[in-house]
């Protein structure tokens, strides 16, 4: 009977620490990706483009101050010179941000970069995709340094990954 028990137990906390995602569809189904049940989606629109914010809870003082967020944007585009075109004009709205230095990018069609947003330093990673006529945009940014620590910043990160798996 404990054996029954302690599996049983075991099962319960395995399932209690599991992460849930919550299913996101965009351009009429052609774009899909998941997102941890603890970001909260706070911005939407639909159309051409269409936006989904997500805002990455931070609950330490620096997320009182400091709005980590993840955005995906999805526009049609007819061919890959649209595509770079629409690559660019977000390269140039990023070199125009305050305090603008590049980092180091993780391949082609990424833009990895800080900047400052309201006084605090915070860290951007832009990916880009061209698939099925659609211009699709990966923006991860949340503070260059956050008190949640090295754990939520690899959260963070994790997140952002997972969703850039799905979108390529």
């Amino acid at each position: 009977m404990s054996f029954l028990r302690n599996t049983i137990a075991a099962g319960a906390l395995l399932l209690a620490g599991t992460t849930h995602a919550t299913d996101i569809t965009m351009a009429n189904g052609s774009v899909h990706f998941s997102t941890p049940d603890s970001w909260l989606g706070i911005m939407e629109t639909q159309g051409d483009p269409e936006l989904r914010v997500f805002q990455v809870p931070d609950t330490s003082p620096t997320g009182s101050t400091a709005l980590a967020r993840v955005t995906v944007t999805v526009k049609q585009v007819t061919d890959v010179n649209e595509f770079q075109q629409y690559v660019s004009g977000f390269t140039v709205k990023a070199k125009g941000l305050t305090g603008y230095q590049p980092g180091n990018t993780q391949g082609p069609n990424s833009a990895a970069y800080t900047a400052q947003e309201n006084g605090a330093q915070f860290s951007y990673l832009e990916r880009y995709w061209f698939k099925d006529g659609h211009a699709i945009q990966l923006r991860c940014v949340r503070p260059a340094q956050s008190q949640a620590g090295p754990a939520w910043k690899a959260a963070f990160d994790k997140g952002c990954d997972a969703i850039a798996e799905r979108l390529k």
